[in-house]
């Protein structure tokens, strides 16, 4: 085992980075790895949002960096040469050599995620946190994507929202489920059951993992869209994105029950107006609460105006 003096005296990692049009990701992120790359990461380059991404699909930015990290102790002059033989002057005028300290990045990783309320009651923490001097509902959560842990304000909006239902004897719906903590939130709140919803099978098993292990996976069902059946339920919540919730309007608006709630998230303030456009003629629709630019409509289901 190192001791601490051998730690200190080690030499940085090694991050190369540069940014390049997407269509030379593969080419760049394939010749990094031949040089020794331990890793690639991809990045947005020039604050190239990506908002409504095709299913199944991994679209790049027009402009990505491209980071590849190599090992302590790697002799950056002779990677250096081994990277102006392999790429043309257009990448190389962006490429970049940075140290990077060594961690324990596992420790790190841990320190910055740490238990986040919501609302009065809810309480999203990872697992190995110790919760007992948490007051209220917890559900336990590793870090993952920002969209399914509680840290991207879409869905944190969501959460303050399902916090404040009254659950006893209530059904949910969550249509796009994604790592499934919007049901499992309902679940650990009270409801009686939830069903969740998603076009990625991933999803759904990830979803099911993290309803078993906050052992509510009894009360939940999880299936495809086309898989949904034909119910009603107390409450809707669709975090996804705009194209797709104006899509939905008819099926969800027939799977909520007369004067039942709905919420809206995963919209820019600016879609706003379209949201409203499709929902009104079937939902009383409160004003959007916003966060971060992102919003969440609330809205109550019109049982005299039915699909």
């Amino acid at each position: 085992m190192e001791n601490s003096s051998a730690q200190e005296s080690r030499s940085p990692w090694l991050q190369v980075s540069l940014d390049v049009d997407n269509s030379w990701v593969d080419v760049v992120s394939e010749e990094l790895m031949v040089m020794g790359a331990l890793s690639i990461t991809l990045q947005d380059a020039e604050n190239q949002p990506v908002y409504e991404p095709a299913p199944n699909t991994t679209p790049l930015w027009k402009t990505t960096r491209v980071i590849g990290l190599f090992e302590s102790g790697t002799d950056q002059e002779i990677l250096g040469v081994l990277i102006q033989s392999a790429f043309e002057p257009n990448i190389l005028k962006n490429c970049r050599f940075e140290p990077l300290a060594d961690q324990e990045w596992t420790r790190l990783w841990m320190t910055e995620f740490q238990p986040m309320r919501f609302g009065k009651r809810l309480w999203i923490c990872p697992s190995w946190y110790t919760a007992d001097d948490l007051a209220g509902t917890v559900v336990h959560l590793d870090p993952g994507l920002a969209f399914g842990t509680g840290n991207h304000a879409t869905t944190a909006l969501c959460l303050e929202w399902l916090d404040g239902i009254e659950w006893a004897g209530k059904t949910a719906l969550d249509y796009g489920c994604g790592s499934g903590i919007l049901a499992i939130a309902a679940l650990k709140l009270g409801a009686q059951h939830a069903w969740g919803v998603d076009n990625d099978s991933q999803a759904l098993l990830a979803s099911r993992d993290n309803a078993e292990y906050n052992q509510v996976a009894a009360a939940l069902t999880l299936c495809l869209p086309e898989q949904l059946p034909d119910l009603q339920v107390d409450v809707v919540v669709a975090n996804i994105l705009v194209l797709p919730l104006i899509s939905l309007v008819i099926p969800l608006a027939q799977r909520l029950k007369p004067t039942g709630s709905l919420a809206l998230s995963g919209i820019l303030m600016e879609q706003v107006p379209d949201i409203r456009t499709a929902y009104q003629p079937y939902f009383t629709l409160a004003n959007p609460v916003e966060r971060d630019g992102w919003a969440c409509i609330i809205g109550t289901r019109n049982h005299l105006n039915c699909p």
